[in-house]
């Protein structure tokens, strides 16, 4: 697929500089710069900032390594790599901190459209949810905040050593955690996912799940099985929840996604009938749309189903099937 890189999360062009992960004195070199810089986050969510007060926020907002803030957390700080022009990027996790006035039931709903304002960084800086935002980021901010929300899920879900329940400590910059006991080390964890653009003639089979907004409709999508291929986990999973069977599948492109910490496949494949029998423990609700009708989904004028929301692949490869630009 031609555009595939165009999708949101894809194609920043950061250079991971591994090489620079085990070298402690380069590291150091890379956090001093003059050029280095820092993104906090707090709960996952990438410190931003609004260029106008009441705007929404527009971009990243990247704090010096030597702010009081960040300094401190110079031990646990991630490597996150270069930018284009050779700027080091780190990220760091603020998760200890407690805003005074914290709605807590917030940051648990579908929408979070909460902001936190930490006292010590400038007005307009704040932390806001990447799903909210990440349609209004650079290619590049996009790849640094799935990069560092990813990773720091990762360490939070395994501080202790899988082969011998020791605690494990921070090694290679972050990208790898090391067990002082039995030594052994432990990488970041990905998880493969299938998504799939069904489609049988001119519509497209849609799925939405229990605790969705009202009419909120996507694309089907599911984990790969141990020993599965993609398209194997393609049929299968398209089977499972609507019980369509699915002959030829093509990939199409993919997307990291940082919630937690996934990989997307995008897929297409092409449904054998149109008969649905949902699995209720699977889905709520699966049916087929036509092209029009979801041309005018998009255009939000449906009376019943709303799109995927911009930034996700879902959104990404219907819009693409729409204008016939899947090639």
């Amino acid at each position: 697929m031609k555009h595939a890189e165009q999708v949101t999360f894809g194609g920043g062009a950061l250079n991971r500089a591994a090489h620079l992960r085990t070298d402690a004195a380069a590291l150091d070199a890379a956090w001093h710069a003059a050029d280095a810089a820092v993104l906090l986050l707090w709960r996952g969510k990438p410190l931003t900032r609004r260029p106008q007060a009441e705007a929404p926020p527009q971009g990243l907002a990247l704090t010096a390594p030597d702010h009081p803030l960040v300094a401190p957390l110079r031990d646990t700080a991630l490597f996150l790599g270069l930018t284009p022009q050779g700027a080091p990027r780190f990220a760091c996790d603020l998760g200890d901190w407690q805003p005074a006035d914290l709605d807590a039931a917030s940051l648990e709903a579908f929408s979070d459209a909460s902001e936190q304002q930490h006292p010590e960084l400038p007005q307009g800086h704040v932390f806001a949810e990447l799903r909210r935002i990440m349609t209004m980021l650079t290619p590049l901010e996009a790849e640094m905040a799935a990069t560092a929300k990813a990773l720091l899920a990762w360490h939070r879900s395994h501080g202790f050593c899988a082969c011998c329940g020791a605690p494990s400590v921070i090694a290679q910059a972050g990208w790898q955690r090391l067990c002082p006991a039995c030594k052994a080390p432990h990488f970041p964890r990905t998880d493969p996912v299938v998504i799939m653009l069904i489609t049988h003639g001119d519509s497209v089979l849609l799925g939405r799940s229990p605790g969705w907004p009202e009419g909120m409709y996507s694309l089907l999508a599911g984990f790969v099985e141990p020993g599965e291929t993609l398209e194997a986990a393609v049929r299968r999973e398209v089977l499972e929840e609507t019980g369509v069977e699915v002959g030829a599948v093509s990939y199409l492109a993919s997307q990291p996604w940082a919630f937690p910490m996934s990989l997307m496949f995008g897929c297409a494949g092409t449904a054998l009938s149109r008969d649905i029998t949902i699995d209720p423990a699977e889905i709520e609700d699966a049916l087929w749309v036509s092209r029009q009708e979801m041309m005018t989904a998009f255009a939000g004028e449906h009376p019943l189903i709303k799109p995927a929301r911009k930034g996700a692949i879902a959104h990404f490869l219907l819009k693409n099937w729409l204008a016939d630009t899947l090639d």
